[in-house]
């Protein structure tokens, strides 16, 4: 122990003292300079590790093994705290930790946090040792816990300190830091009109018992200039806590929209003891509804979703994603036309969402509980452990995302049944909780099957996945009749929907893969988002509709497709290296704007026969194809972004094939050898083949 800590204090792990302005709020950023021990009874220095975070130990998951490592992790810093800080208050605040996590303050223990995908904050004022070095202990385990969702799922649960860690020092008088792990500022736009809305606020304020304080709100545009100020005079309860509420008036407010994602700002600022205290956030004024056709209206008009889900994983990485990741996937999502996400299975970090915020995207946010699918085990358990945390984390989303203008659903399930222990009354329970603690949003649940856990949430949408797991993708339209003819005042959506699509597969032929097999050519994959869209976008019966997955995610549990330890739902590839043909389709579809060619099928660059039909997705009116410098003729977009020429005969070996959009001048090229080949069949190759070389297979 003693050799361990000398080593860490050797590393030079200490925290700079600098001068702070009268009681303001300070935060420092505690991401280097951590020591990573795995295991749960181990010797500090054996197998210790340096790292920063964010960070994850599950790197086995990432190389598709099933029984990846669901156990204990420590991690281990030392701070300095400023004798100047005495009579401050300190807190750390941890923006994740999966799942289950505890800390120690020089070898006493503060608190306990359970829940994996949310942030959490405890004071460590009486643990520390002001002009000293103190010891941060931190104990994180992913190990499947029965009162903890998720209790399964189609994702890896990462263990570790996978997103940012920050001490916090503030005066003693102070806006709350233990509110569900919240700011402890709350904006809300009521709906209003262009003319004119409202917007109250509420801060929690923290301090000692009956002191008198002032709490001043502050209103700003985007630019910056003074909207308006308020200033109240509070007395704090006898428990040193308070909440202190305001309302402004905008006239002809700006609203937000995802054309115009526009931000105000309030500012909350508390002088009591020890000087002030200040907290900023952003927030939109806008509306939203579902009317009695089913159609969604943000700010009082229909508007029509262009949804995707997304996991939070990258390859390589796992969950512990840096702020270029999450900037990496917005960028991505908005060049292909999204303008909605589903943020599945679990909570997506804050950052995500200030992106999303900024970027016009519309946020589906939903809580850990998730059902089984396809697979062995239950979302539910009937415990009231269970139930409490599943409050605590619907709390503590609500709570902390509550000033996001792009989010403006709660999801409360995903894929739970009633077999079994039945989920519903909690599920009844948790639509109360987001409906009077939500901030206006509407709640929402994704749901694969029949029964009354439809019809508890305001929404419900459904995960579809026919074309894949059984029947084809044309079977959609029928689906979505029978479901309006059977149910046609429900308000229902398309969670989920998609087929895995590898980009090192390809088949000259259209059939049905088995979702459980290791062949999952891409061709299959595009052909049903065509079937699927082209249903919603002819007769829009659902209020939102989510494609199953934007990017390849990891799930160590799967077997199946080329690469082992990896869904292949995604338009983009895991390591959102290569854009799938898919994502080109939707690109012409929902992004009128960036002007783009692109040639179908790429990828499969080596053909058997002469006699091709080629075909390009383009956003554009008109593409002109050439094969080898010779004119295929011009071919008109048949309004779903697609071009085609029948039956081109190639000549044996290289072909040079070039689309051109003659109004623009945009173009795409590629090259096409034609010749006889001997095709190692699929079923040869080994595991390592595929995940290692990712040969091209065709079939």
């Amino acid at each position: 122990m003693k050799r361990s800590l000398l080593n860490l204090f050797a590393v030079g792990l200490l925290l700079a003292v600098f001068a702070t302005a009268r009681g303001q709020r300070q935060s420092v950023l505690l991401d280097r300079g951590w020591t990573y021990t795995p295991g749960w009874e181990m010797s500090l220095t054996e197998g210790e590790q340096p790292v920063n975070l964010p960070h994850t130990w599950n790197t086995d998951a990432l190389g598709g093994k099933a029984d990846y490592y669901r156990g204990q992790g420590g991690y281990l810093r030392a701070v300095e705290i400023p004798k100047s800080w005495q009579g401050r208050r300190i807190f750390l605040r941890f923006g994740g930790a999966n799942s289950v996590c505890d800390l120690y303050v020089n070898g006493k223990h503060v608190g306990q946090h359970r829940g994996g995908y949310t942030a959490f904050a405890w004071e460590i004022t009486q643990y520390v040792t002001f002009g000293g070095r103190n010891v941060l202990w931190v104990r994180v385990s992913n190990a499947p816990y029965l009162d903890v969702p998720p209790l399964t799922g189609d994702f890896n649960i990462y263990g570790g300190l996978y997103r940012s860690v920050e001490l916090i020092t503030t005066p003693a008088t102070h806006i709350a830091m233990d509110h569900y792990g919240s700011c402890g500022l709350y904006v809300t736009p009521t709906q209003g009109s262009e003319q004119q809305t409202d917007v109250n606020v509420m801060t929690v304020i923290r301090g000692g018992s009956g002191e008198i304080a002032n709490a001043t709100f502050l209103l700003r545009d985007a630019e910056g200039n003074l909207v308006d100020s308020l200033t109240r005079r509070i007395k704090l309860g006898n428990d040193g806590r308070s909440d202190v509420a305001a309302t402004f008036t905008i006239a002809q407010p700006h609203l937000w929209a995802p054309s115009d994602p526009y931000m105000y700002d309030m500012v909350a600022r508390v002088e009591g003891s020890g000087g002030y205290d200040t907290v900023r956030q952003s927030f939109g004024v806008r509306w939203f509804s579902v009317d009695d056709q089913n159609r969604f209206l943000l700010n009082g008009q229909p508007f029509q979703i262009h949804g995707v889900c997304r996991v939070e994983d990258w390859s390589g990485i796992g969950s512990a994603l840096r702020p270029q990741n999450h900037r990496r996937d917005v960028e991505l999502m908005k060049e292909m036309g999204v303008n909605a996400v589903r943020c599945a299975y679990f909570p997506n970090d804050s950052y995500f969402l200030d992106l999303c915020d900024r970027a016009g995207i519309l946020v589906w946010s939903e809580i850990p509980m998730v059902g089984a699918g396809l697979y062995r085990g239950k979302g539910y358990n009937d415990s009231e452990a269970f139930r409490d945390n599943a409050r605590l984390q619907l709390r503590e989303m609500i709570h902390q995302q509550y000033n996001h203008p792009s989010v403006v659903w709660w999801g409360l399930f995903d894929q739970l049944d009633q077999r079994g222990d039945d989920p519903i009354e909690l599920i009844r329970e948790l639509d109360v909780i987001a409906s009077e603690e939500g901030g206006h949003r509407l709640t929402v649940a994704a749901s694969n099957q029949d029964g009354d856990l439809n019809f508890v949430t305001d929404l419900i949408a459904f995960n579809q996945f026919l074309g894949w797991l059984s029947g084809q993708p044309t079977d959609f339209a029928d689906w979505t009749n029978d479901l309006r003819k059977g149910f046609p005042d429900l308000k229902s959506g398309v969670s989920e929907y998609g087929a895995g699509g590898s980009i090192y597969q390809w088949s000259d032929t259209l059939s049905r893969p088995d979702y459980e097999g290791d062949w999952h050519p891409e061709r299959w994959q595009t052909w049903l988002h065509e079937n699927y869209w082209k249903t919603i976008a002819a007769k829009p019966n659902f209020w939102g509709t989510f494609v199953w997955t934007m990017f390849d995610y990891g799930a160590a549990h799967h077997k199946d497709g080329a690469q082992p330890g990896v869904a292949d739902y995604g338009l983009v590839t895991f390591d959102r290296s290569v854009r799938k043909d898919a994502f080109y389709f939707y690109k012409a579809n929902w992004n009128p704007v960036d002007t783009f060619v692109h040639i179908v099928g790429k990828r499969y660059d080596l053909r058997p026969e002469r006699k091709q039909t080629l075909r390009v997705f383009s956003n554009q009116k008109e593409v002109e194809l050439f094969v080898n410098g010779v004119s295929q003729g011009m071919r008109t977009n048949d309004g779903l972004g697609r071009f085609e020429w029948k039956d081109l005969q190639l000549k044996w070996g290289a072909n040079t094939v070039e689309a051109v959009d003659p109004v623009s001048g945009a173009r795409d090229k590629t090259e096409i050898t034609v010749r006889k080949q001997l095709v190692l069949p699929v079923s040869t190759l080994t595991s390592d083949d595929k995940s290692t070389t990712h040969s091209r297979t065709y079939r």
